[in-house]
């Protein structure tokens, strides 16, 4: 898979999973980062570890095995909480209203807010697929401060051109734009106007989907 070359911490991720419902986003992008050969540091709020619960067979053990290391929530003494931790950047997800409020305010008092933060001090890329509807004026204020700040507010809306046969399609979509925005090419979903990954000739009048090489949400 190709991915852009970055002087600093190109080959290390840190990846957040809040305790907003979607807990499959969080899932694959750790599937698609280890497939991608990048090193992933996952932090896992409290909450996530209870919604894991409600919308997922896999254990938090089996999540954490996904990652290459991984940390407490408590432990803000982790070397992602340090800004000379050299990485490409964070993606949370999915990301929840709690977690962008505590990050839009620099509230550092868990380990995946401070990782954020640090992620935005050293201007580093941060990506947050915000998980929420409707949203309050409160939510809105919190998404401009964090996009003033250098952050990426990028909810998981899915694409329906790519004609998706499943969830386990909407979700790579919407895993796989995420993705683009550190560099990285999930290969895992239909662009628009392009052939799929490995075909010959010119790109299709409609885009097709094709089959995925591991499911989303089962391990």
């Amino acid at each position: 898979m190709n991915h852009i070359s970055y002087p600093r911490g190109s080959n290390r991720m840190v990846v957040g999973i809040s305790g907003a419902t979607g807990i499959a986003y969080g899932i694959r992008t750790l599937q698609v980062l280890r497939a991608a050969g990048i090193e992933t540091h996952l932090v896992m709020s409290r909450s996530a570890r209870l919604t894991l619960s409600y919308e997922s067979d896999l254990s938090t053990a089996q999540v954490q095995d996904l990652a290459d290391f991984h940390y407490s929530p408590d432990d803000v003494g982790a070397p992602i909480a340090s800004g000379s931790f050299r990485t490409r950047g964070m993606i949370v997800a999915p990301c929840s209203v709690k977690s962008l409020a505590q990050i839009a305010v620099g509230t550092c008092d868990t380990l995946l807010a401070r990782a954020a933060d640090v992620t935005l001090k050293e201007r580093n890329r941060l990506v947050l697929m915000v998980r929420e509807t409707p949203l309050t004026l409160t939510h809105l204020r919190n998404m401009t401060t964090v996009t003033e700040n250098g952050g990426i507010i990028a909810p998981p809306v899915p694409a329906f051109y790519t004609r998706p046969k499943g969830l386990e399609e909407v979700v790579d979509q919407s895993v796989g734009r995420a993705l683009d925005l550190f560099g990285i090419d999930s290969e895992t979903f239909p662009r628009w106007g392009e052939p799929p990954a490995g075909a010959e000739g010119p790109a299709p009048t409609h885009t097709t989907t094709r089959p995925l090489a591991q499911s989303a949400i089962h391990v």
